[in-house]
């Protein structure tokens, strides 16, 4: 969990702040890679494309990928009066209030108007591939289970303009979704990662911590075996029914994810991240890469225009 959430950080993070008036909906189409949205007030529905309408109680927090075209509503029946784009957030529409001071709101909270308080990662190097892919595509944590950051501060900052603001909204960005996460992680009913369940395993999770500490060491499941004090076919029986695949399965796919990130973080030569993460060339990590991802490293680093990488 740790390796995944440390390369979270925002960077120009966008929040915003809008009060509605039922019905309403909005169709989000931001293109983040990742939004965060709670309730100040009032309730919603995440109506995904993906999965059954989720609700959402004032103070829950729910992480959305951006790969996941979804809407917010008052009511799942309710049909989309606006398409939200980085753009024109705060569009005038039936049902949403027009902008007004400050930027970052929507609207001048008044009665029973439901406030709707959201912010988004806007580029994907902020966030690890890892962490994208092992997330569903909406999650929520209920109010309770996250007691680590307060939605009214995060308003409250929102709601005025300071020195230093958007560090300070970056950062809070980061605090949301890393408490979010925590929680999602740590509930046992949750269907959190295989890989992060089998962390808590004295054997396998002694395994996972070895491969993702030195993961262009040239592992065998015996070199495994032997370091964790467990024959290799305890090891590989044991590793892949906790964490869902075999040992150098695993291995493979971590340290395509590692060459992934660095891709999209660094300019780096392919032939320098390839032995960074355990491959001898370039021709092996393009190998690797092409058969797990089904692209090539130079496509993820530089993808197709409406095409999203691998």
């Amino acid at each position: 969990m740790s390796e995944s959430l440390a390369e979270v950080r925002a960077r120009t993070a966008i929040f915003r702040q809008t009060i509605m008036r039922p019905p309403w909906a909005l169709r989000m189409a931001s293109g983040a890679p990742l939004t965060l949205a709670t309730m100040l007030r009032g309730h919603a529905w995440i109506v995904s494309d993906q999965q059954a309408p989720v609700l959402i109680e004032a103070g829950d927090i729910a992480v959305i990928r951006g790969d996941v075209p979804y809407t917010v509503a008052d009511d799942p029946a309710t049909t989309p009066s606006l398409v939200v784009t980085s753009a024109d957030y705060c569009s005038a529409t039936e049902g949403v209030e027009r902008a007004s001071r400050p930027a970052r709101t929507c609207g001048t909270p008044v009665g029973e108007a439901a406030v709707l308080l959201s912010g988004a990662f806007e580029r994907r190097g902020e966030l690890s591939e890892r962490l994208l892919r092992a997330l569903p595509a909406v999650l929520v944590v209920p109010a309770g289970d996250s007691p680590a950051l307060s939605m009214e501060m995060v308003a409250e900052e929102i709601a005025r303009d300071r020195p230093g603001q958007q560090m300070v909204l970056d950062r809070l960005l980061d605090l949301m979704l890393v408490s979010a996460l925590r929680s999602w992680f740590a509930d046992p009913d949750a269907d959190a990662p295989a890989w992060c369940r089998a962390l808590d395993d004295p054997v396998v999770g002694a395994a996972l911590r070895l491969l993702h500490d030195a993961p262009a060491y040239p592992w065998t499941v015996a070199d495994l075996a032997a370091k964790v004090g467990v024959s290799r076919a305890a090891l590989a029986r044991r590793f892949t029914a906790l964490v869902g695949e075999p040992p150098m399965a695993y291995l493979a796919s971590w340290r395509i994810t590692l060459a992934a990130d660095l891709l999209q973080e660094t300019d780096h030569m392919v032939g320098t991240i390839a032995r960074k993460v355990g491959y001898a060339n370039a021709f092996a990590l393009s190998a690797a890469f092409k058969r797990l991802r089904g692209t090539r490293p130079s496509d993820h680093r530089n993808p197709v225009p409406g095409r999203r990488a691998g």
